[in-house]
């Protein structure tokens, strides 16, 4: 696959692969987007407690995404230059428009400081559910009006009277706050990231003509058949029914500059570009997709060069060839997958299972070639989910960022902590996460017997991830992921230490060379020994379920018998990633270790001694499975790295 893409590389020459940038540093840190905690109605004062709430549950974020929610966007017909009220889920925004760069009132209202004072401006943690649920009411009553408006019913006064009071009572609920109220809060909180979300066109709807100094135009879109012959997508719905503010390609260099200078100086230190598939619809008036693509592309590329350090740029929806092909010279990260669904927009009580599944094997198998141009990002998922661990386990190992989308008070820490270090950085891979070989031409997510398999590398070490997604799939017909209730049981198979592709880099070529493997396994707690000729370890999953396995080479101390091999903090999902540098002097080992926890390692007999930090500690070691164990601190002082010798 890498020597296919780079033979596209050279012959095309319109585009980077990932080897050639560098992507931004939020990908070793822990971040928070503001999506599902907030939708729509996301304010100052909702995020700065947002980034509080972390704080104080010993999580503290290092980089947050505001997303869609905080522009200034108006609809045809409405006051073109005040912003639209009181909007709330997502969909109800997509034929809206930018009618200025900057941000909304109720994020141009914020003043800096009082959150610290002794006046701070209260903020109801219940308020963000609240709104959203009245948007879902709202949202039901207007199906229902358009089902009945289907089925040729003619009197929908009842219905348009129920809608009416909805959302007068939403206007209630919101109150002042829409209408300009001073936001007080302070100041980022130790974030090293801030970033803002923005569609490709500038907002979905993209940038309403007149209202700006650019020149804007209202394009009709136009899907093409292969397009329209996909799942039907809210998103792509509410286009056509809107059509797009296009800023004339000859002005997107301007368009993106002027949002960005803007964002840059005032902090803000990159972007979350969305709705990337549009260019297509409109591309006909302007020379085609291709040309089109490339002006917007190269606006947007000089601009990020020139306001986000070149990095600072997260792509979404950009399954799109013209993207990977045109778009990303500059561009190192991007989403592999859908969005995290916590539950099926279709209705089945059972989607808040199966679907997650679902992403994962979007995210593992897209990985593949993404991967060859951009930074995989599994996307966000929500700490208190269901299936939160099935999430946090594939995040773990899947050698990208790893940030939820939680609402305020709506966390599960004790998860959060066996992924996150309490200074906000992760113990991430040092590559991104691919299925394995025996999967490639397989169906993990509805053939009855396939467990999806994935590997990364650490350090020190190779990592195997095994997941049970079965339980859904593609349903032509419908044109729509449908549920396979009778997948969805635990399922059986097998991993191997030549499941990891050791020879991939050249760091970790000669790890797969070992004779012999230490073998973790992170949820059942087991330590095992295995070499490369030893038969596949058998397992047996259950569904929405994973275990994660850690491969590590098995060392000869000095001139002693004595094998040993370092496993990580156990209290971690990937273990191995806390391994920072790992020695072997005359006298036995020495282990760095970020993290505080149970430190593990496999030793085939108790050392004489061991030191942390220099000083002596307690260690225990068990005859029956060489299992070696010792408490670590976390020191602030020493970045929370603990150094640990083992005298044999």
């Amino acid at each position: 696959m890498r020597e296919a893409y780079r033979a596209i590389r050279v012959h095309l020459n319109t585009f980077k692969l990932l080897e050639e940038k560098t992507v931004p540093t939020l990908v070793d840190k822990f971040g928070w987007c503001t999506w599902d905690a907030f939708y729509l109605t996301v304010d100052p004062a909702g995020v700065w407690h947002g980034v509080q709430d972390f704080a104080e549950g010993g999580v503290p974020p290092r980089f947050v995404i505001i997303d869609d929610g905080w522009q200034s966007i108006n609809f045809d017909g409405q006051n073109p230059k005040a912003d639209a009220k009181n909007l709330v889920l997502g969909g109800t925004q997509m034929t809206g428009r930018l009618h200025r760069l900057e941000e909304g009132d109720k994020f141009g209202n914020y003043r800096a400081g009082s959150m610290l004072g002794p006046s701070t401006t209260p903020f109801d943690t219940k308020k963000p559910r609240m709104l959203i649920d009245k948007g879902i009411e709202i949202e039901h009553a207007e199906k229902e009006r358009d089902r009945a408006v289907q089925s040729g019913a003619k009197d929908l006064a009842e219905l348009e009277s129920r809608i009416k009071k909805l959302k007068k009572e939403l206007d209630e609920m919101f109150g002042g706050q829409e209408n300009g109220e001073d936001y007080s809060a302070g100041g980022s909180r130790g974030l090293d990231d801030i970033y803002v979300w923005h569609a490709l066109c500038g907002a979905w709807g993209g940038v309403r003509p007149g209202a700006t100094h650019l020149k804007s135009k209202l394009v009709p879109t136009k899907l093409s058949p292969g397009l329209d012959g996909t799942m039907s997508d809210l998103a792509v719905v509410k286009i056509i029914e809107g059509g797009i503010g296009l800023v004339d390609p000859s002005q997107a260099g301007d368009l993106y500059d002027s949002m960005h200078s803007y964002l840059a100086n005032s902090g803000i230190t990159g972007v979350k570009v969305d709705v990337i598939h549009t260019l297509e619809y409109v591309s006909e008036e302007y020379g085609g997709r291709v040309e089109l693509a490339k002006a917007y592309y190269k606006g947007l590329s000089n601009s990020l060069a020139k306001n986000f350090k070149g990095t600072g740029l997260i792509a979404s929806m950009q399954q799109c060839n013209d993207f990977f092909f045109l778009g990303t010279r500059q561009i190192s990260i991007g989403r592999v997958g859908d969005d995290f669904w916590f539950q099926d927009p279709n209705g089945d009580p059972m989607g808040k299972y199966w679907l997650q599944g679902v992403h994962m094997i979007h995210c593992a198998y897209n990985s593949m070639w993404m991967g060859q141009i951009i930074q995989p990002d599994w996307d966000m998922f929500q700490s208190d989910h269901e299936c939160a661990k099935f999430h946090a386990g594939s995040r773990a190992i899947c050698g990208g960022p790893v940030y939820v989308s939680d609402k305020v008070g709506g966390h599960d820490f004790g998860l959060i902590k066996q992924l996150v270090y309490p200074d906000g950085t992760i113990p991430k891979c040092q590559h991104f996460a691919l299925p394995t070989r025996d999967c490639l031409f397989r169906n993990p997510l509805f053939d009855n017997k396939t467990i999806l398999k994935i590997w990364n590398f650490n350090k020190y070490g190779g990592v195997l991830g095994a997941f049970n997604c079965q339980g859904a799939g593609w349903d032509p017909k419908e044109r729509r992921i449908k549920g396979h209730s009778e997948c969805y049981k635990p399922m059986s198979g097998s991993i191997h230490a030549t499941d990891i592709e050791w020879d991939q880099t050249k760091g970790t070529t000669q790890m797969g060379t070992a004779r012999e493997f230490a073998v973790y396994l992170g949820q059942a707690d087991q330590l095992i020994l295995a070499t490369p000729n030893s038969d596949p370890i058998s397992i047996t999953i259950r569904p929405s379920c994973f275990e994660i396995y850690s491969f590590v080479p098995v060392m000869h101390l000095g001139h002693s018998s004595t094998k040993f091999a370092p496993i990580g903090l156990t209290n971690m999902f990937n273990c191995g990633g806390t391994i920072q540098d790992l020695e072997y002097p005359d006298f036995g080992a020495i282990v760095k270790v970020k993290g505080g926890g149970v430190f593990l390692a496999y030793s085939s007999r108790a050392p004489e001694k061991c030191m942390v930090n220099g000083a002596k500690a307690t260690f225990w070691w068990s005859s029956e499975d060489g299992k070696l164990t010792v408490d670590l601190p976390w020191v602030e002082q020493l970045g929370g790295v603990s150094t640990v010798a083992f005298v044999f």
